[in-house]
């Protein structure tokens, strides 16, 4: 469903060139849920935005489904990202509007008549358990009801795939544990390809399937998350495991619980 061959993305900043990629591949298989994990400046936000077109490789090819990201002008890439959907950590919604009209205004954009506009929001608001919200403002919401609006949005064209850039990061456990529990239902009643770009160590212990680990923009471990968890190699890996466990513990002790 989605292969990443070789990419490599450099920027230029004050001090000089910063390599934020360096030669990774991957492969996401149709119907995964997909995680990614590294601590601040490993390169996960880069990555995210290098599958979704809004950041171009310096090297290397993305291929997602029948598309070649890395190959497609303006207008294709357009066209390509309707099957590709996001959600973000600050939700992104639009205040002046209604959940309805946030979730129906990709659609707008994508030239949907009103009447298949309303059936499609409807359907989605059934999904994501928000149908007696449809008329609130983001402003009336809690933070999991504004994500799973992120969520509805992110699925309004029907997409693909669905990237989530740490959308669970603002997130009390117990609604984090909810919008884990949408992402599986959704990844199951859809056959939906989800990719979790996250450094919340639980999420990808709960969610997903497989996953790589990031450091200083390479992939530095890789395959079954299970896998990874009974058997970290990588430094990286293994401290989160420490910093997560005692985190646990320290909550366990002070009468607080994790996902």
């Amino acid at each position: 469903m989605i292969t990443v061959k070789n990419i490599s993305k450099t920027f230029n900043t004050p001090t000089g060139k910063v390599e934020v990629l360096r030669d990774i591949s991957l492969e996401i298989a149709r119907g995964d849920i997909f995680g990614v994990i590294g601590f601040s400046g490993a390169g996960k936000s880069t990555l995210i935005r290098c599958l979704n077109g809004l950041e171009k490789p310096d090297s290397g090819n993305i291929i997602i489904g029948e598309n070649e990201i890395t190959k497609l002008n303006g207008k294709e890439l357009r066209s390509a990202r309707k099957k590709i959907g996001m959600i973000f950590q600050q939700f992104n919604l639009f205040d002046s509007k209604t959940v309805y009209e946030n979730i129906a205004f990709p659609l707008e954009i994508s030239g949907y008549k009103k009447e298949a506009i309303k059936r499609r929001v409807e359907e989605i608001l059934e999904l994501v358990e928000l149908s007696e919200k449809r008329d609130s403002y983001p402003l009336q919401l809690s933070g999991g009801q504004k994500q799973r609006v992120g969520i509805a949005r992110a699925l309004a064209n029907d997409p693909d795939v669905l990237l989530s850039d740490e959308a669970t990061s603002a997130l009390d456990p117990q609604t984090t544990f909810s919008i884990l529990e949408l992402l599986k239902n959704i990844n199951q009643r859809l056959s939906l390809t989800i990719v979790i770009i996250t450094h919340e160590l639980d999420v990808l212990r709960y969610c997903t399937n497989n996953m790589v680990v990031l450091e200083d923009g390479h992939i530095v471990e890789e395959g079954n998350t299970e896998n990874l968890f009974l058997n970290p190699k990588s430094d990286t890996l293994k401290k989160f495991i420490t910093i997560t466990e005692g985190f646990q513990n320290n909550r366990k002790f002070s009468g607080g619980e994790g996902i």
